[in-house]
Formats: structure tokens, sequence, C-alpha cells
């Protein structure tokens, strides 16, 4: 859905050309839209040589496997985001490593994913009996005969035959960056 009015003004929108891109902008403000966008993050939990699923109980993707994740909050880190998901969808208790992959998928909604190994902290995987019914670590042959969403087949991938340690959290940056998540080689 396009926006009609304003969001800072609340005058009609026009469309304009706004650097090379026709774009919604107000004509009595500087506001543009510049789109829609969602953001989502997902965990990959490997514990013992076996990675956290859960299996989805609702669409998108009822009924397949997928590594726990969601949509990060307006003003919620991206960090805490995917602690809260894996801790909310099944139990398991779980913190940031690393960044190490990305999917963008434009679309009407430009979806950017970012995947996050986990280092396991505590807790057995239980369903939230919600948004997911079943949960558990599972060992790459068992998922050769599960319902395995494919994204989650080439995350799981990821998991277990990454290339590089990924992005880390940058927790000594050279210059003082307040409520920044900064992430680096």
């Amino acid at each position: 859905m396009e926006p009609k009015f304003c969001m800072t003004c609340g005058q009609g929108l026009e469309i304009r050309d706004i650097d090379g891109t026709m774009r919604a902008a107000c004509p009595s403000c500087s506001f543009v839209h510049w789109g829609s966008y969602s953001v989502g993050v997902g965990a990959l939990v490997v514990r013992d040589e076996r990675i956290l699923l859960v299996r989805r109980a609702q669409e998108p993707g009822k009924g397949y496997w997928t590594n726990p994740g969601g949509y990060i909050e307006q003003l919620e880190p991206i960090e805490r985001t995917v602690e809260r998901e894996v801790l909310e969808e099944c139990g398991v208790a779980a913190s940031v490593k690393s960044v190490v992959a990305l999917r963008d998928q434009p679309r009407s909604i430009h979806n950017i994913y970012i995947a996050f190994e986990m280092e396991y902290v505590s807790g057995e995987p239980a369903p939230d009996n919600v948004e997911v019914d079943a949960a558990g670590f599972f060992t790459q042959q068992e998922l050769e005969t599960m319902n395995v969403a494919p994204f989650t087949r080439w995350l799981i991938d990821v998991a277990f035959h990454r290339r590089s340690q990924g992005l880390l959290t940058d927790l000594a940056p050279v210059v003082p960056l307040n409520g920044y998540g900064l992430f680096r080689v």
C-alpha cells in the first residue's frame, strides 16, 4: 500500500522525480516516502553438531521446519531481537556471536534478513504452541527426511560450512557511537 498523506504534516502526497526515481513526496514540507522495508533476523544455534529448528504453526510456511527468528521491533536492537525471538519461540536462551548471512529480497516491501551465529546458553527446546508447534536440535542426517524450508536449508549450509567467522560485534569501536549496533570483520 502506497502512502497517500505526509507522515510529517498530513498534506496529500504527490508523485515526483526524486534523484531519478518517481516517489511520493510532500508538496508542503521535505518529507519523501523512500519505500517500504522490513528487516527480519534469524538464529543459527548449533549445539553438539545439532542445529536448532522450529516447525511453523502459522502461515507463511506452516508445516515447514525453519530456524527461529522474526522481525525487528522499531526501537529494538537487532541483537536483542534475535535473542528474544529464540527464547519466545522455543524457550532456548542464546547470545549473538556474529552475523553470518544476509538475504536481500527486493519486492513491494523490500525484505532484508540477517542471520546470526548464536552461542547456546541454556534451555531445552519447547514450542510456544502459537507461532511454532515443534522444536528441537537436529543432526544433518535427521534433516534429510524433514520438511525443511528451502531458505533454511541454505542457512543450515552456512551454519555447518561457513567460510569465515562473519561480522563480529564491535564492542570497542574507535569512536564512541552510542545507540548503534556495530559489526565488523
